[in-house]
């Protein structure tokens, strides 16, 4: 592969003034839009020799076979650009949104005659007013009861209100007192429009007049010794009372903001909203992305806030908007955002007191979306039978990875090496299979993966019956080999495919392990530190697995797990080796060791020490120094 794009153009033919540009395949196709404020600046970055680039930045850019662009006036012109582009063609390569249609929204058909109240998860209906989501169906449920107590507006479907309105007989809702349109013969369709207006204006800002014109009412209808009315008011007044402290108070009563939580990894990225009117949490919102380029954060809050303010308008933009961190082009964003409400926008970072309190549980709820998107990719059969059929056609296998087995290698500087393995049998973990290895002596990662799997593959042969127990394993085995189970456990068959952590060194070192082992029926593969490529034994490149694909998400799981397994091991036994040998000391208790621990981080560290470094430490004098230098060094 040539080192070098031949569509690449002259860097005098690319303009200096700021443009949207995009990337086309051979049929046309639209890979990849974006913006700059130079774009001869911006596109030379993906002009750059091609072993320098990111892997899929590299995909990209060898897929298209030209690039085009189109220079716009002002940086607030190339959002606006770049949103309408991205919207039209849908390219490949640009974040994919997956919105979270779990949650139910209450919606005001403000185009109809009469407009009505409904809970619904149809985002798309024409001319409707939104608020929400709700967290849960019952929730938006019992908000619209309370509401209609203060504001009676219509409920019933347009075909009841449409025979209501026929024949002059109010339709069921209303006769139960559960509608109040001009249906039900109560008001009329002027009226109507009012008592909507007013419960709009309500669950726009949660405006507190109505509750004070509510208490000024009750009273003079009390005054009055009109007691049936004051009892309405007061009924009424609770309603609305039960309306606003069902969403807390979180900021300033004057407060309006929309604040986005953002949790990502390399592949995929979860983006919870909490809508803030008047102070007061009106709405939340999740929704997950795929990433297929390699974006930074604020890129990835720039494409956020482009998806959800692209179409809004006035009333769907607030003053401002609270984000983890700014994006490259916050002041054109803010330009952008403040020509389409109207009046001056504000993008800031919530740093502190509530609004840092804010971003922390939006933050935390984007986490827990973000696992749940993983979670639900892995757990279905559909979805892993698709995975595993995706990693046979990749890594070039004749039959699917049924039993895959994953290694990692962790350490604390050199010191305490361990090695794990992890089991995954049609896509499941198997945990029980999960084995621990102890490195005496290792001189880097790839030594120790050849250590690892050369253990592993000399027991591949065994009878079933003669694999050892855990205490076996413990006990006989100079090796070293531990596990975490308690109960005799046995290796059901041999894997189809095993995976280390790693690139081509460690692969290189596992190829190495197997042919000693003179295993050709065992595929192998290793997983680049960003979980985005394969290497596979002497291949020049990896393969690149699309990102809609189920093996990324199960191989990256698979990693994950190894790398959870190793660590949690080695921290295990690292702290049961330095108790144990420090508690051996005369005269050390469990504070001065735990000042010994953070001091030198380990055994090795401390052994290193001379008398006077030891003594150094609070409540260790020179006789203690000297007796843990002995100890340690006899």
């Amino acid at each position: 592969m040539a080192d070098h794009l031949p569509y690449k153009p002259k860097p005098g033919d690319i303009p200096t003034d700021p443009g949207v540009y995009r990337f086309r395949a051979d049929d046309g196709t639209v890979l990849y839009v974006g913006k700059a404020k130079s774009l001869r600046q911006r596109l030379s970055n993906y002009f750059a020799p091609l072993h320098t680039l990111h892997e899929r930045t590299r995909r990209m850019v060898t897929t298209a076979t030209h690039v085009e662009w189109t220079v716009v006036p002002t940086d607030v012109d190339s959002l606006q650009l770049e949103y309408q582009w991205i919207k039209e063609f849908n390219p490949p390569f640009n974040v994919k949104y997956r919105d979270d249609k779990s949650y139910p929204f209450m919606a005001i058909t403000l185009a109809d005659e009469a407009p009505r109240v409904m809970v619904t998860r149809n985002a798309k209906i024409r001319g409707a007013k939104y608020f929400g989501p709700y967290p849960k169906i019952w929730a938006v449920k019992d908000t619209i009861e309370l509401m209609l107590k203060v504001f009676p507006i219509r409920t019933c479907n347009d075909s009841s209100y449409k025979k209501a309105m026929a024949t002059g007989k109010p339709c069921f809702p209303g006769q139960i007192g559960k509608c109040g349109g001009p249906c039900s013969g109560r008001v009329t369709i002027e009226e109507h429009r009012a008592i909507v207006d007013d419960f709009v204006a309500f669950m726009q800002g949660g405006d507190e007049r109505f509750a004070r014109d509510l208490t000024r009412k009750m009273r003079a209808a009390a005054a009055a010794m009109d007691y049936e009315r004051a009892a309405v008011y007061r009924d009424q007044l609770e309603s609305i009372d039960a309306v606003l402290n069902r969403s807390a108070l979180v900021l300033p009563d004057n407060e309006d903001a929309d604040l986005f939580g953002i949790a990502e990894d390399e592949l995929s990225a979860a983006v919870h909203l909490f809508v803030i009117r008047g102070g007061r949490v009106r709405g939340v919102h999740s929704s997950t992305i795929d990433k297929e380029l390699d974006i930074s954060s604020g890129d990835l809050v720039d494409q956020v806030l482009q998806r959800a303010y692209g179409e809004a308008r006035e009333e769907g933009v607030p003053r401002r908007v609270l984000v983890p961190v700014l994006p490259p082009a916050h002041e054109e964003l803010e330009a952008f955002l403040s020509e389409r409400r109207g009046t001056k926008v504000e993008i800031r970072v919530a740093q502190r007191g509530q609004r840092a309190e804010l971003m922390r549980n939006a933050t935390l709820n984007a986490t827990q979306a973000l696992v749940r998107y993983k979670s639900r990719r892995t757990a279905d059969f559909a979805a892993r039978s698709q995975a595993l059929g995706d990693l046979q056609e990749a890594l070039g296998m004749d039959t699917a990875p049924l039993r895959i087995e994953c290694y990692d290698i962790s350490h604390l500087q050199g010191t305490n090496v361990v090695g794990s393995m992890v089991v995954f049998e049609d896509g499941l973990a198997r945990k029980d299979q999960y084995r621990s290895f102890s490195i005496a002596e290792t001189t880097d990662d790839t030594d120790s993966i050849y250590q690892v799997l050369a253990r592993r593959l000399a027991r591949l042969d065994e009878p079933e019956e003669a694999v050892p127990d855990v205490a076996e394993l413990a006990m006989s085995d100079a090796e070293g080999v531990v596990t975490e189970a308690s109960k005799k456990k046995r290796f059901s068959y041999p894997p189809q495919l095993l995976i280390v952590d790693g690139g081509q060194p460690q692969v290189s070192a596992a190829a190495r392990a197997l042919r000693e082992a003179g295993r050709t029926d065992i595929a192998l593969a290793g997983i680049a530190k960003r979980l985005e490529e394969l290497w596979l034994p002497d291949d020049d490149y990896p393969v690149i697995l699309p990102r809609s694909s189920e093996a990324l998400y199960l191989v990256q799981r698979i990693r994950d797990e190894a790398h959870r397994f190793a660590i949690t091991h080695q921290r295990k036994r690292r702290r049961r080796d330095i108790r144990t040998i420090l508690s051996e000391v005369p005269g050390l208790g469990e504070a001065r060791i735990a000042a010994l621990l953070t001091q030198f981080g380990s055994v090795t560290s401390l052994r290193g020490a001379s008398v006077d470094q030891i003594q150094e430490l609070p409540g260790i004098g020179p006789v203690l120094a000297a007796t843990i230098y002995d100890h340690l060094n006899r």
